[in-house]
């Protein structure tokens, strides 16, 4: 339970010093304010990350950064300025405080982050959790929910998120994971999606992501957006872009503030939604360039710029870290909190994971603080049922971690499938999370996470096959 009461402290963002670390010592901030600097200067590799932190770390830092490359990393390093910058913003960082800092956690994973050995992975986790590309349309379209889809436009992103849902596609391969590969070429992906939602009137919203959409050369995120705004079933359509937060320069600059407007314009012509969805998850990542390119977002005329950010256990798990990322969001930046995720079963994520009952609490313990349109609703994303509201489960064995769902929709591959709305679906809590009796429970079990995660790279891979043949 919250500690009562939170007591609210209105603050103003702040631009940490980059000039703190010796990598930044002599960056302008003409410099720093540039996308194209940004990029040129992301960190993608342990060598790298020593150039910007120098001796301020310790050798332990980079070879645990360096282990955890080699062995369980699921996306390898991708770090604009930006986001490093975050990372212990008050102070000229050392290896205790990087290694205790929330942004670290979770964009700068380490092995001693992990859980050692097989409990690092759930016994069921799997490379693609949702089982997403089995409800491929066609290819990168993900026709889950009746009237909504997702549209994977690209597999790159500005930066690489460790606990990423679409780690299987999503960033270079690493050791762990051999990355799928889309097999069209874009114009040809993007035109079968487009052709798809002509024929399929039923779907009125479009989820444009990826990948992150900020890295679509502009021109060609406005020419398929434009193509969704001709199609008149289409009625909300949202662009997804953890850039806002990791890369605000991007959205700042003037290209793609007047390619917005124009999208803007039309949209509201047609009385059509465009939105901004980003992805923040923690306070500090709320910084004036971050406020500054959501507000330039919300003056070309996008209806909402929307956050969806992650429960990740020593990052944002407890109530008051939720309330004030969400306050930092709302009065820093004009940023509407919106959903919080519980972190997806992908391998290498149970030392992430919080149980359904640790996100129960939390949704109780944040209610009554927030206007009611900023206060985030805390989601489950359950395997071939979708997003579930954590106080939605059917039944729920605390012992054993073990949680079933009910759904009220088929999803496109179970049109003919009868007993769809009547099965219960399961998911699991970390097994490190339950009562002793629990974890004996599961120690007994003979279940082969490798076997597990093998089978969803094989779906994953038939389903792709198909959709080309």
């Amino acid at each position: 339970m919250l500690e009562q009461p939170y007591e609210y402290v209105a603050r103003e963002p702040v631009e940490p010093d980059w000039r703190r670390l010796p990598g930044f010592a002599r960056v302008t901030e003409e410099e720093w304010r540039s996308a194209q600097w940004q990029r040129a200067h992301c960190v993608k590799s342990v060598r790298q990350l020593r150039g910007v932190y120098g001796d301020l770390l310790d050798g332990s830092f980079y070879a645990d950064a360096e282990a955890d490359q080699a062995g369980r990393a699921t996306m390898s390093l991708l770090l604009p300025p930006q986001m490093l910058n975050t990372m212990v913003p008050g102070e000229v960082p050392s290896t205790a405080t990087m290694l205790a800092d929330p942004v670290r956690r979770y964009m700068l994973p380490v092995t001693s982050d992990r859980l050692p050995g097989a409990a690092a992975s759930h016994p069921y986790a799997a490379r693609d959790s949702l089982h997403e590309h089995e409800m491929w349309a066609v290819e990168g379209l993900t026709h889950r929910y009746p009237t909504k889809v997702l549209a994977e436009l690209l597999s790159t992103c500005p930066q690489y998120c460790g606990h990423c849902t679409r780690m299987d596609l999503v960033g270079n391969s690493t050791p762990a994971v051999p990355k799928l590969k889309f097999e069209l070429k874009p114009v040809d992906r993007q035109a079968a999606m487009l052709t798809y939602l002509r024929a399929t009137p039923g779907v009125r919203d479009v989820v444009v992501s990826g990948g992150d959409v900020a890295n679509l050369p502009f021109k060609n995120l406005e020419a398929f957006v434009s193509g969704l705004l001709e199609i008149e079933s289409i009625r909300d359509i949202r662009l997804a872009s953890k850039a806002l937060m990791g890369l605000p320069q991007h959205w700042l600059q003037d290209d793609v503030v007047a390619g917005m407007t124009r999208l803007a314009t039309t949209a509201r012509e047609r009385g059509v939604s465009l939105a901004l969805h980003t992805h923040v998850n923690a306070a500090a990542q709320v910084t004036p360039l971050v406020a500054e390119a959501a507000r330039a977002m919300l003056a070309a005329g996008v209806r909402d710029v929307r956050n969806q950010g992650v429960l990740l256990r020593g990052v944002n798990a407890t109530a008051g870290q939720l309330l004030d990322l969400c306050f930092a969001l709302l009065d820093g930046a004009g940023i509407t909190p919106y959903y919080f995720y519980m972190c997806d079963m992908i391998p290498s994520a149970e030392h992430w994971r919080v149980s359904l009952a640790r996100a129960q609490t939390l949704q109780h313990d944040i209610m009554g603080y927030l206007p009611g349109f900023a206060t985030p609703r805390i989601v489950c994303d359950v395997p071939y049922v979708g997003k579930r509201w954590v106080h939605q489960v059917a039944e729920y064995d605390r012992e054993r971690g073990i949680s079933y769902w009910t759904k009220n929709y088929r999803t496109g591959i179970e049109r003919g499938d009868d007993a769809a709305l009547d099965r219960r679906y399961s998911y699991y809590d970390p097994i490190a999370t339950l009562p002793e009796s629990g974890r004996r429970w599961w120690g007994e079990r003979a279940v082969d996470p490798v076997a597990a995660e093998v089978a969803a790279a094989s779906s994953r891979t038939a389903s792709a096959a198909d959709l080309v043949g």
